[in-house]
């Protein structure tokens, strides 16, 4: 047994790989397009993937987590382009990059083709977890620029341009496992302006607005192949304030994702976090109507898919049983949307750890050996979406075999 078992392994991201859906991710209306039929898939959140990566003893876990990933019927894993500073950084400063960590990405993008897994790469980060804004800002000021504070991000021109080259070094570098550009990736389905952009400073929404609107058509004159989103929240602006959890932060989920060069919407939902002092019941309430708002605006109103692209509550606020229930609440909107042909195209859920990586837990983790009751809820939930995705795929077909 021990043989087989060891045959399989080895031989299973080939098979996967030959099934691999290969072509670029695309949209038509308010649905995601792969190969022609329409693309509705889960998958999950890991940071951490190009960190390990970059050390070829810990590479093996990259590759189990993205084995275990397509074992829950999971197709899509967004991570991190971006360490800004500190200590191990993918950028040391400005325009300067650690190339050992460079080739760790390169190592998440050429496995993941090898387990059909679409990739989301975010950019920058809003926080300062592996560098960010602060990180960013702070550049311009050691270069003596005037900065006022990390919301200086989005308006000073300097640190513009550092985001702007960081951006293009992105894009432009030749995968040094594949030979491959990233920007010539079919494994890449979407790059992310930033994780989670806030400007507390401007509530309007005006000031990222035209951050949004500067750097989107920048990225889009180096790479028109892949799609684009912003990392949004989905915080609504000022006029429809009321549907957010007593807070704005400077975005606005309409206007931003108006954008022409933006394909898609994101939405990150975390009630237990937003609304602390609320029952779980209100939490749970409030999360229904948060996901069906922006899964009709979506539709609606932007005309483009919305990925659900973070979404989890805290282990240690209500146990497996209350995030399981919270788990249910998103596939199920997700796949109530997906089943009809709808915007929603897919839930990620933040975030996918191994086993010993407990340093890395904030309480939101999921271990598939350690969180069964949530590890069985994912992979049904998502097989369902698999469903979806082979029925469009069988009625192409059968138009195309009925051509004459």
């Amino acid at each position: 047994m021990k043989l087989w078992s060891y045959v399989f392994v080895v031989l299973l991201p080939l098979v996967l790989r030959a099934e691999a859906d290969d072509g670029f991710v695309t949209t038509k209306g308010h649905q995601l397009i792969l190969n022609g039929s329409p693309f509705y898939a889960n998958g999950f959140n890991a940071y951490w993937l190009m960190s390990f990566a970059s050390d070829p003893s810990l590479r093996p876990k990259v590759s189990l987590a993205y084995q275990q990933a397509v074992n829950h019927s999971l197709a899509i894993g967004r991570t991190m382009a971006f360490n800004d500073g500190g200590s191990n950084p993918l950028q040391i400063s400005p325009g300067q990059y650690n190339e050992k960590m460079f080739q760790g990405l390169d190592f998440v993008v050429a496995e993941a083709r090898k387990y059909g897994i679409k990739l989301i790469l975010s950019l920058v980060n809003n926080f300062a977890n592996l560098g960010g804004r602060k990180q960013y800002v702070e550049w311009a000021r050691n270069q003596g620029q005037s900065i006022s504070s990390e919301d200086d991000f989005y308006t000073n021109s300097v640190v513009k341009g550092f985001y702007k080259n960081h951006v293009k070094t992105v894009l432009t570098r030749i995968n040094s496992i594949t030979g491959v550009t990233y920007k010539d990736d079919s494994t890449i389905m979407a790059w992310e302006l930033m994780n989670e952009p806030r400007c507390l400073s401007d509530r309007s929404g005006n000031t990222v607005q035209a951050w949004i609107k500067e750097m989107a058509a920048y990225l889009k004159s180096i790479d028109g192949k892949h799609l684009l989103e912003v990392g949004l929240e989905g915080f609504y602006g000022q006029a429809r304030h009321q549907g957010n959890p007593n807070f704005q932060v400077g975005t606005d989920f309409i206007a931003n994702n108006q954008i022409p060069e933006i394909d898609f919407s994101t939405v990150h939902s975390y009630p237990d976090e937003w609304l602390s002092g609320s029952s779980f019941e209100d939490q749970l309430s409030f999360l229904n109507t948060w996901l069906n708002e922006h899964t009709q605006d979506a539709q609606n109103v932007l005309h483009k898919p919305v990925l659900f692209a973070e979404f989890g509550m805290s282990k240690k606020d209500g146990g497996a049983d209350k995030r399981d229930r919270l788990y249910h609440a998103v596939y199920s909107a997700v796949y109530s949307s997906a089943k009809g042909g709808g915007a929603a195209t897919g839930a990620l859920f933040w975030q996918l750890l191994l086993e010993g990586m407990g340093s890395y837990g904030d309480g939101y983790e999921v271990v598939f050996s350690e969180d069964p009751s949530t590890a069985n809820l994912i992979s049904q939930e998502s097989a369902k979406m698999i469903k979806i995705r082979k029925k469009h795929a069988n009625l192409r077909n059968i138009r195309h075999r009925g051509r004459p």
